[in-house]
């Protein structure tokens, strides 16, 4: 069969931009009608082991800085609670197939530095309401994890994990601050 040298493209069924124009459909359909709160292996323990990394090293920081002995208890009890749940989770992680990461997201790096640069003063306000946000934050993660991972095991982890999360963010909301409640 004689081969022509002609234009890449020509004499096909279709034309390069109406293909392109295809496959920007395809990809908007899929964005489009992905279910809302799907949530990723990767992602869900990519943030769940930041959250943790980040409940560790302010608890820490509270421990040293705080001027409250309830705010120390509770940074106290969550670095019990914590490295107990990270250590689950980088078990279910391994098991899954997933690699835990070594630092934080950038969300979580920028809370801890909101912490470790707080004032003296301002110290135990800092602490508790960036713990309030990182508590509101992994209920969210827990939760739709509890509810979409495919992976058994880590959703196992996010189903035993949760509860204690909620419970975690009902006890840092009895310290804060009354501007905050």
């Amino acid at each position: 069969m004689p081969t022509e040298n002609r234009p890449l493209g020509v004499g096909l069924p279709f034309s390069f931009p109406a293909a392109g124009a295809i496959v920007l459909a395809v990809c908007f359909v899929l964005v489009l009608f992905t279910p809302k709160g799907q949530l990723g292996e990767a992602e869900f323990v990519s943030k769940a082991a930041s959250g943790g990394k980040f409940e560790l090293e302010s608890s820490k920081l509270a421990i040293r800085s705080s001027k409250r002995d309830d705010v120390k208890q509770f940074a106290e009890h969550m670095i019990a609670d914590h490295e107990k749940a990270n250590q689950e989770l980088m078990e279910a992680a391994s098991e899954a197939g997933h690699e835990m990461p070594t630092k934080m997201i950038d969300s979580h790096e920028q809370m801890l530095t909101k912490v470790r640069d707080a004032q003296v003063a301002d110290f135990d306000d800092a602490y508790i309401l960036n713990q309030i946000k990182a508590h509101e934050e992994a209920v969210t993660l827990f939760t739709a994890a509890s509810k979409n991972l495919q992976n058994q095991t880590l959703k196992a982890y996010a189903v035993k994990t949760l509860p204690v999360l909620k419970e975690h963010l009902e006890q840092i909301k009895q310290l804060a601050p009354s501007s905050a409640k």
